[in-house]
């Protein structure tokens, strides 16, 4: 049996609420989630981060700069309350697999954009840190992500029927785990970043807790036939997306004069239906639909999920023994783990790369 190993994972989304990390135990048993902490952003960083999602800008390059130098304090600010809170060491961590914050995602330019100052993180950290972890895959034709449903077969995927895995973040993506061993994932398209963006337009707040501004609105029709009508939601996997896309400008394009909560109950609908239509159209047969990330806590949005798929059981991932907030950072510590043993992290059947790739770059402590 394979000793024990510890990895740390970190991960920021799109929906850009701050950082998650996971303290990860790697056996021949299988992968155990043994602490997690999360720390918000600075709300002038995240601004900042929102900002850089957006082209144009003065001095974009030196703002890119020093904002990555100020995701690196972050990450190693949590990785230190992670440590404490496990009473582990820096050297106790084989690696952290640090994902950074996407700024600009275009695999089919060649390129993928996530800002951290690896080389920082780890001066600061104490512990080797494995970055950079989607640019190999996009080197190699693939899409560069998702990256997580590897993982996610490995935790969810022991069953004797077909799994969905729905990872509800700023954008939504499903892994597709057939029983039969077979592993599939693409993004379906948005998943709580334009329903966060309308709410701090119209109430303030950075998101919309439990979707309870959304259950006030009426879902218009028009709108969502406007919002659905989206090429991308038509292509075939693989396939993936980010805020270059999915963006405040994106919206602006569709959206009228409809009362800022029917905008709000719309945009949960079209969210709940780019899972369900990709569900219904790529594994129909599956009975349970494992749910993840922030999403996860939205009951308006997930009431919407199961009025469209009646014949499936959502089910929160905590149930199947990892919190729906420790998923993909626990996931970026699983990818540490296969770089620091010599094994590919991407699954070509997902993201369309020629062929398995060791993914990530590697910052010693």
């Amino acid at each position: 049996m394979r000793s024990p190993e510890l990895y740390a994972g970190l991960m920021s989304g799109t929906s850009l609420d701050g950082v998650d990390a996971v303290l990860l135990e790697v056996s021949s048993a299988g992968p155990r989630c043994l602490a997690h902490r999360h720390q918000p952003f600075a709300p002038e960083l995240a601004g900042e981060l929102l900002a850089l999602n957006q082209r144009g800008g003065e001095d974009e390059l030196h703002r890119a700069a020093l904002a990555a130098n100020s995701v690196a304090d972050a990450y190693a600010s949590v990785l230190d309350e992670l440590m404490v809170a496990a009473q582990v060491s820096a050297q106790a961590v084989r690696a952290a697999g640090a994902h950074g914050q996407t700024v600009r995602h275009r695999p089919e330019l060649g390129f993928t954009l996530q800002l951290l100052n690896a080389a920082r993180l780890a001066e600061r950290s104490g512990i080797a840190v494995v970055s950079d972890l989607r640019s190999r895959d996009v080197a190699a034709g693939g899409q560069g992500a998702p990256l997580v449903p590897t993982f996610h077969r490995a935790v969810f995927g022991r069953t004797e029927h077909d799994v969905a895995v729905l990872n509800l973040g700023g954008m939504g993506n499903l892994s597709l785990l057939h029983a039969d061993g077979r592993t599939l994932g693409f993004d379906t398209g948005p998943g709580n970043v334009l329903l966060d963006l309308w709410h701090q337009r119209h109430r303030g707040g950075p998101f919309d807790p439990a979707g309870a501004w959304a259950a006030t609105g009426q879902v218009d029709g028009l709108l969502l036939e406007r919002l659905s009508s989206e090429a991308f939601f038509s292509l075939p996997p693989p396939r993936s997306t980010g805020r270059d896309l999915f963006g405040a400008a994106w919206l602006q394009q569709h959206v009228r004069n409809e009362a800022p909560q029917d905008v709000q109950a719309t945009l949960a609908e079209l969210t709940a239906w780019t899972v369900a239509n990709a569900l219904q159209t790529h594994l129909p047969q599956a009975q349970e639909l494992i749910v993840c990330g922030g999403g996860a806590f939205n009951t308006d949005l997930l009431g919407r999920l199961r009025r469209r798929l009646p014949g499936v059981s959502l089910v929160d991932s905590s149930e199947r023994g990892l919190p729906p907030m420790q998923v993909e950072a626990a996931a970026f510590a699983w990818l540490a783990q296969r770089f620091m043993t010599g094994l590919p992290g991407n699954l070509p059947a997902v993201t369309g790369a020629r062929g398995p790739r060791l993914l990530g770059a590697l910052h010693p402590a």
